[in-house]
């Protein structure tokens, strides 16, 4: 059984935390809409969604990527960047301690699940403002006894190394070179997002094809014309909140 956690849209989102963006006015009603749909994407794609509640008191929290590093053998509860994110991994964690056994990132580390690139038993960690070299370290001693490799790889210009690179197929990755290099991922393929379109490189791989925001139809050609099955999803409104399709979700499998 493929499992994903998600949480319903918080009415304070319109207050989330930005880096690198201008706040916009976020419409409540039109971000549930598209995220209900998101979720009826990840059903078509066999996944029962397990859909928590809004936190009407963590404006970020649909953003429930962040908050962990799920894989087979384990899962790690990160702690968020911000401050003001911190709060949201605790209940995440009561739903996958049900799952799986569960390691804690302690401080002086930082890692939010927006950094963290997971392809097979490669895991890359973006150093950015969210995510430190303290988080890597404790990933590592973590993961080393699973045949795991945590390397971690500088991001410039966003919020989080998915919204930089993200993997499309076995072997290929979507990539902004403009804000992490290619040789951090040697012997990947790679597909460019169109120069016009920075925020195009965040899709979420599943079963051989993508989840993909409707919004980047240049990067969306290329992606169709390297033979990438899509399912696309409006997701205007959690881009707002320095959001995208990966951000919504944490999907494992039931064994």
């Amino acid at each position: 059984m493929r499992l994903a956690i998600t949480r319903q849209i918080s009415p304070a989102m319109p207050n989330c935390e930005l880096t690198h963006l201008d706040r916009k006015p976020i419409d409540l009603e039109l971000a549930r809409l598209q995220h209900r749909q998101y979720e009826q994407t990840l059903r078509d794609l066999g996944f029962e969604v397990i859909s928590l509640p809004a936190e009407p008191d963590l404006p970020d929290s649909v953003f429930v990527e962040d908050t962990a590093l799920v894989l087979d053998e384990c899962a790690i509860m990160t702690r968020p960047g911000a401050d003001s994110r911190k709060p949201e991994v605790e209940s995440i964690a009561r739903v996958l301690q049900q799952y799986r056994q569960l390691y804690y990132i302690q401080p002086p580390g930082t890692v939010d699940g927006g950094d963290i690139l997971r392809i097979g038993k490669e895991i890359f960690v973006g150093l950015t403002s969210r995510s430190n070299n303290a988080a890597i370290e404790q990933m590592q001693s973590i993961l080393a006894p699973y045949g795991y490799r945590v390397q971690g790889v500088p991001v410039t210009g966003c919020l989080h190394l998915k919204t930089a690179v993200t993997q499309v197929a076995e072997k290929t990755l979507l990539i902004n070179p403009s804000w992490v290099e290619k040789r951090f991922f040697s012997g990947f393929d790679f597909i460019e997002v169109d120069p016009s379109e920075p925020f195009a490189a965040n899709a979420v791989y599943v079963g051989g094809e993508i989840i993909y925001p409707a919004a980047f139809p240049l990067t969306r050609a290329r992606l169709e014309a390297a033979g990438i099955r899509m399912r696309l999803v409006d997701a205007s409104e959690v881009a707002k909140a320095e959001g995208a399709v990966t951000c919504c979700s944490l999907l494992f499998e039931v064994r």
